[in-house]
């Protein structure tokens, strides 16, 4: 269990003699345990996934290398003797700051008696999920494909008069059933103004030709996410500015993906794509960052933003997505996925970019 024992190494490293680990998607990286409820014990020497009578069996068929305590509905009132099973007594247990509540963790402060050392942590296995295994990458590819698939699906079947909404379902639909367990997260779909709000919500507005419509989606595959972004316009655009803005956005997009290399943070990659964006005078207009990592969750680490001045290793799997949002008029995002592979990006997604789409 190669995953285990690199977790195993930085336990030791921190001198953390056990850990509880509650956030889902580390459950599932470590574990393989996709449960929506339950703890994860890890020590030196044992593993053991704590759960209820929901899910008793699906543990016994997803972790038959992991111990099952069966502990009912009531962790927290029999926490202090299973821990003390697994012989951790006055040592120094590690848990998640970032995904515990206060009101969890002073309940188990209460039931432990200050028997033991809880130990707040960060990082500790989404240090391990930043790069991917040959598997992971694998499963990523497969909804990387599927989500293109629903882009090239979607720019037949649109036309002007149809609402966002009807857009929206359209692409949830085909994902679905052409081999998604569940999209990433809710499908944008934001036309004219509207796709002036990077994270818009569909509505009933109706799609009208010529202006902006932003498309932002993705699907699970084999537990594993995609995210794609496409801008295009049904028929001749609107307005001259359409053309202007999308091709800024487009060159940023290309200058980053050309320009990554090995040791460079993901402030300096955001930079290429911004510098870009600015010297055409729409840099008040991209706000956010230019990518984030993707995996069993939609946004994990590491970013390519302003805000993170570290490096961004081989083996990540990266979005690079830059936006120009101008309120009252509209927006263009556009968004691939990538593979850092020897410290360059290597594209993964396939989808067409066009800025018109023919009626």
């Amino acid at each position: 269990m190669p995953r285990l024992e690199k977790f195993r190494q930085l336990m030791a490293e921190q001198k953390i003699d056990g850990f509880l680990i509650t956030q889902p998607e580390n459950r599932r990286y470590l574990s393989g345990f996709s449960g929506s409820s339950g703890i994860l014990i890890v020590t030196p020497e044992r593993q053991a996934v704590v759960t209820d009578s929901r899910y008793y069996e699906q543990v016994r068929q997803q972790c038959p290398d992991w111990e099952l305590i069966e502990a009912g509905y009531d962790f927290v009132g029999n926490m202090l003797e299973t821990l003390r099973q697994f012989e951790l007594g006055a040592r120094r247990v590690g848990f998640e700051t970032g995904y515990v509540t206060v009101a969890v963790l002073n309940s188990w402060e209460r039931a432990l008696k200050g028997r033991l050392v809880l130990v707040d942590t960060e990082g500790f296995v989404e240090t391990l999920r930043l790069r991917k295994d040959e598997a992971e990458v694998a499963s990523i590819k497969k909804a990387v494909a599927l989500a293109d698939e629903a882009l090239a699906h979607i720019t037949r079947w649109m036309r002007p008069g149809m609402t966002e909404r009807q857009v929206a379902w359209e692409l949830e639909s085909y994902m679905r059933t052409h081999g998604a367990s569940a999209l990433s997260f809710e499908p944008i779909v934001a036309s004219g103004p509207n796709s002036a709000m990077p994270h818009a919500r569909p509505t009933d507005r109706v799609i009208q030709a010529g202006e902006p419509i932003t498309m932002d989606f993705g699907c699970v595959v084999e537990d594993y996410c995609s995210d794609l972004t496409r801008t295009v316009c049904l028929g001749e655009p609107a307005d001259d500015k359409y053309l202007l803005i999308w091709h800024t956005v487009l060159k940023a997009q290309e200058v980053a993906e050309d320009g990554a290399r090995a040791g460079m943070t993901g402030e300096q990659v955001d930079k290429l794509a911004r510098d870009v964006i600015a010297e055409a005078g729409f840099g008040d207009y991209f706000g956010h960052g230019l990518g984030h990592g993707v995996g069993l969750a939609i946004h994990e680490g590491p970013r390519f933003s302003f805000t993170y001045p570290h490096e961004v290793p081989d083996g990540a799997i990266m979005t690079v997505e830059p936006g120009i949002y101008i309120p009252g008029w509209g927006g263009v995002r556009i968004e691939d996925m990538a593979l850092v592979n020897n410290g360059q990006l290597e594209i993964l997604t396939t989808a067409p970019k066009e800025a018109v789409v023919s009626l």
